[in-house]
């Protein structure tokens, strides 16, 4: 069994329901730009810290990046050599918070966060490969320049931007994980089993590892096709809401749900990927359930 680090929750949702912040375009990265949010940012990082101190398991850090890419951040008014910036001081950011508990924790890592270029929720379409990989690479390359260990990229709905990104992510000499949302079927958006997925980008660029990020644990049960594509995951962030991604998306309030109730139902699923080495939350999820996930207080 792989050595299983700690890492986040849901930074937006905790960012806004919890802390008050507005998002636009979901994205948390322009706090890195000021003191306020730089403020929230280390508040809501440490704890994870002391997670990993309490579990003894080393710490992966991954930054807030999500939507640091040209389409979202352009709307934000960031260009391309902001863009750049703010994905290095992300790394850099991190890397200090790490480096504050370093005597403490068995090991940390800081990694590097992407998401799709569209919604992350919804599919419009096939994605070409190479396109993708010209669209995330500056992303990847920039992460890399900072010293990112490793890539993830959250949330991905479909097939051509996964092996795209994956190919990115060689060409800069980053190791990456390829992160695949579900629906409430246990399937990829656009209706591919997470097997075929696995398979598929497996044939063209095998990433690092994959992840199933943003759904419910009773959501990907669903979809659990045998086979040695279970021995590919090898990170986990679930939601802490039984909701669809519709339903999610047109949501007023948060649906923390119950942490240990949601660690429960999450122990199927480390059992069906015995791969696993990332362990975290996503929507709706925070430093509580996180810490349920690995049996300590939060």
């Amino acid at each position: 069994m792989p050595t299983r680090h700690v890492t986040d929750g849901g930074l937006e949702t905790d960012l806004i329901y919890l802390r008050g912040f507005d998002l636009p375009e979901f994205a948390a990265f322009p706090l890195l730009d000021t003191d306020e949010g730089r403020a929230a940012l280390r508040d809501y990082f440490l704890p994870y810290a002391e997670i990993a101190v309490r579990a003894q398991a080393p710490l992966l850090l991954e930054t807030p990046t999500w939507r640091a890419n040209p389409d979202h951040a352009a709307l934000l008014g960031y260009g391309p050599d902001d863009l750049a910036r703010v994905n290095r001081l992300a790394v850099e950011f991190l890397r200090g918070i790490a480096e504050e508990r370093a005597d403490d924790l068995v090991g940390w890592d800081v990694g590097g966060t992407l998401g799709p270029r569209g919604d992350g929720y919804a599919s419009d379409g096939p994605v070409d490969a190479d396109a993708a990989a010209e669209y995330h690479r500056p992303q990847l390359a920039a992460l890399a320049g900072a010293g990112a260990g490793r890539a993830t990229v959250l949330t991905l709905t479909e097939v051509g931007e996964a092996i795209g990104v994956s190919r990115a992510a060689a060409d800069v000499g980053l190791p990456v994980g390829i992160g695949f949302t579900v629906e409430t079927d246990g399937r990829l958006p656009d209706g591919t089993s997470l097997a075929t997925a696995v398979a598929a980008v497996d044939a063209e660029a095998p990433p690092t590892y994959f992840l199933v990020n943003c759904a419910h644990p009773q959501h990907v049960l669903r979809g659990l096709d045998e086979g040695p594509w279970r021995d590919r995951i090898g990170g986990l962030r679930v939601n802490a809401s039984t909701m669809s991604h519709a339903e999610l998306d047109v949501a007023e309030s948060l649906d923390a749900g119950d942490p240990a109730q949601l660690a429960a139902d999450q122990e199927p699923l480390l059992t069906a990927f015995p791969a696993i080495e990332v362990l975290g939350g996503c929507c709706g999820t925070d430093a509580r359930h996180v810490a349920a996930m690995w049996s300590v207080s939060a």
